[in-house]
């Protein structure tokens, strides 16, 4: 499987420019961070406007969980609900708990993509 990554920062000024990588896109990566209680609507809003665009109609959506290792951080419970994932019917989706730091769970995502994409669990 080949793989073409682009980190699309999250700052306001950039968002506007997203929709130039959109094209060709098999899957979306969304990373949160599990401690960032007061951005996490503003992280709603951006993922539903993202799944609108017809370049993504047919990606599938990996929510990280980053920061799992802090004490009280958001759990992926609480951040399916916080950014209403079950609603999400028309993309296949998957929220995984990681921590960047230590390689947690990012395997495991990854992993998930890897078979979505390509119909098949990775060797």
């Amino acid at each position: 499987m080949m793989k073409e990554v682009w980190d699309l920062g999250g700052q306001d000024r950039l968002r506007t420019s997203w929709a130039t990588y959109f094209r060709g896109t098999h899957a979306v990566i969304v990373v949160i961070d599990s401690t960032d209680r007061a951005r996490i609507t503003i992280m709603k809003d951006e993922l539903f406007r993202l799944l609108q665009h017809d370049d993504l109609q047919n990606s599938v959506i990996l929510v990280f969980a980053n920061k799992q290792d802090i004490k009280d951080a958001m759990t992926p419970a609480e951040i399916t609900d916080a950014l209403s994932l079950h609603t999400i019917k028309n993309h296949d989706w998957h929220i995984q708990a990681c921590c960047a730091l230590t390689g947690d769970g990012l395997y495991d995502g990854l992993g998930w993509i890897a078979q979505r994409v390509t119909g098949k669990a990775p060797s």
